[in-house]
């Protein structure tokens, strides 16, 4: 048995070849500053605008600062921006034939999504320590100490990972870069169907269902439970948000192995 035969040996062609793809990505965006720009000015355009202008209107259950009730939502919101952005970039390349040139090279098969769903990751945490930044400087902090901070931002990472290779497999799935393009507006409604910006206890009772049981949902919940903002679940509520942490943590895993192996599938049949 060879070293690129052995169990092993693949594991580690496959990491180092994944990891030359992350260098790619991160060139690309080198290349193309106003990606990065726009990117890095997000979250502090969404803190300003949420925390501001329509937290004034808003208010806290059972009282509580309004931004600090909203930054969980926004890191949520971040989070699930991942899938949306590796779409786009997966379909551009599956377009302009670049998926055909990586397919004729000695390359290993998961190194293509692994590398767009690690270099998603990196630029994942950059937006992320610029939002935490823009949180601090309005006000909001965690206060159940550095352990439970950490456990809230490691579920927004791996949470990332997962919606990435959602991502991945949407990209290779549409037919062109002008479909994802025109599916990225999809993802606003579906972060504002959730208790990232509101308490869904107004909702009609279909609507209140569907928001409870989105992975926006968990995620905020847990991240306020951790950090110990104001906005810990009460009363009647749906099991995702009654325990939160939980609930991440099944739909990391249940989004990995689901599209994972989708993704490595069509991402070998696009090119027949």
């Amino acid at each position: 048995m060879t070293a690129l035969t052995s169990p092993l040996g693949r594991l580690r062609w496959t990491l180092l070849d994944g990891l030359t793809l992350i260098g790619r990505e991160l060139a690309r965006l080198r290349q193309e500053p106003g990606q990065i720009v726009a990117a890095l000015v997000f979250p502090v355009i969404m803190v300003v605008l949420f925390g501001y202008v329509f937290g004034s209107a808003i208010q806290v259950p059972d009282g509580g600062d309004y931004r600090e009730y909203l930054m969980p939502g926004l890191f949520a919101m971040v989070t699930f921006s991942a899938w949306l952005g590796v779409m786009t970039r997966m379909a551009t390349d599956a377009s302009r034939g670049v998926m055909d040139r990586f397919r004729s090279m000695p390359m290993a098969r998961l190194a293509v999504p692994i590398g767009q769903t690690g270099a998603d990751l990196l630029t994942g945490l950059l937006m992320l320590a610029i939002m935490v930044g823009a949180g601090l400087l309005v006000g909001w902090q965690p206060h159940r100490g550095l352990i439970p901070t950490a456990q809230a931002f490691l579920l927004m990472i791996v949470l990332r990972y997962a919606l990435s290779w959602v991502g991945v497999y949407v990209g290779l799935a549409v037919k062109n870069d002008q479909i994802a393009d025109a599916m990225v507006p999809l993802g606003l409604p579906f972060t504002m169907l959730s208790n990232a910006f509101v308490p869904t206890d107004g909702m009609p009772g279909w609507l209140r269902f569907l928001a409870d049981w989105n992975p926006v949902s968990a995620l905020t919940a847990a991240s306020r439970e951790l950090f110990g903002n104001p906005g810990a679940p009460s009363g009647n509520v749906a099991w995702p948000i009654a325990h939160p942490v939980t609930a991440v943590l099944l739909w990391s895993a249940a989004l990995l192995v689901i599209f994972v192996p989708l993704s490595l599938r069509a991402y070998m049949r696009r090119g027949r």
